[in-house]
């Protein structure tokens, strides 16, 4: 059984789909509601009035409703669509930790090397701050609670709403674009949409996405979406700030430049260039075959005898 037949693996009534998706993707739905119906003064003076917030504060407040919203998902996949939580993640016998751990390193290296060779390059508009007592409580809350944010989004969008979509349709394509779009929908109340411009930004998440979904369907699990996931949003928390960004963070640097991307080298290079190189990588080391069935096949019932619905 594939990736996305896991769902076979448990009750799949349209409303307990309704129910769930309601229930644990509500708050970004209305956070995107609030961006299209608010008025940009209003929510300038929103941003405005949060930046005064304690950074460490502030951060706190944004993750841990993620906490709550994870533990909800896996309540509803466990007792309303009477399913495991390892069907959710993986089709494998068992988590891989190893492909969490890999993905994780690879995406922070890349990070890591390409900004201390910019820095080195130019560095007039970075400003170091590093505050050790300050760095090491953020520290503290980064790996305690990003690891629930980037979960519950990946077991959402590339979980949750992958299979029971792909399902529904009886295809992996659809979903795979779908969740994309969501997912980049998802993220369009962020300061920096407003910033950097709606269309940019939205290029930049669908891009993500889709890097992220194409991970999860080639390799049949959450594992490396998880991990390329962890690592991009902690050095996001932990290396550089801005004042126009979601996170604002005591990071080991602030950025001082104006709030705007360059579609062609930050946008559209990282989508268009990096993110296949990245996928290039993960195929050699994983050894990923088939490419059109496992991205654009058809979704059908396995046979009954393949799996079990938990009683």
């Amino acid at each position: 059984m594939n990736y996305i037949q896991q769902a076979y693996k448990g009750q799949r009534d349209l409303w307990m789909f309704i129910l769930t998706t309601f229930l644990v993707a509500g708050i970004f739905l209305a956070n995107f509601v609030i961006y299209l119906i608010s008025d940009p003064a209003d929510l300038q003076l929103a941003m405005d009035m949060m930046k005064n917030w304690p950074a460490n504060l502030s951060l706190i407040i944004n993750l841990a409703p993620f906490v709550f919203l994870l533990l909800l998902l896996f309540i509803l996949v466990r007792y309303v669509h009477q399913r495991s939580i390892l069907s959710l993640t993986t089709a494998r016998p068992k988590v891989d930790y190893k492909r969490i751990l890999f993905s994780f390193l690879m995406v922070c290296t890349f990070t890591l090397v390409t900004f201390f060779i910019g820095y080195s390059i130019d560095s007039s508009e970075l400003v170091f701050q590093f505050d050790a007592k300050k760095f090491a409580i953020l520290f503290l809350i980064s790996i305690i609670l990003f690891p629930f944010q980037i979960s519950l989004e990946e077991y959402l969008f590339r979980g949750y709403l992958m299979q029971h979509i792909g399902v529904m349709v009886k295809n992996k394509w659809f979903p795979l674009i779908l969740t994309s779009v969501l997912f980049g929908i998802a993220h369009a109340a962020n300061p920096e949409v407003g910033a950097v411009g709606f269309w940019k930004m939205m290029i930049f998440y669908v891009g993500t996405g889709l890097l992220l979904g194409i991970m999860t369907l080639m390799d049949d699990g959450l594992e490396l979406a998880l991990g390329f996931h962890l690592g991009n949003n902690l050095l996001a928390s932990l290396l550089v700030t801005a004042d126009w960004t979601a996170l604002q963070t005591d990071a080991i640097f602030k950025s001082t430049a104006d709030p705007s991307m360059s579609l062609l080298s930050e946008i559209l290079m990282p989508v268009l260039i990096i993110y296949p190189i990245m996928l290039l990588i993960l195929s050699k080391k994983y050894n990923w075959k088939n490419w059109q069935d496992r991205l654009f096949g058809k979704v059908t019932e396995p046979p009954k005898e393949d799996y079990k619905i938990i009683e």
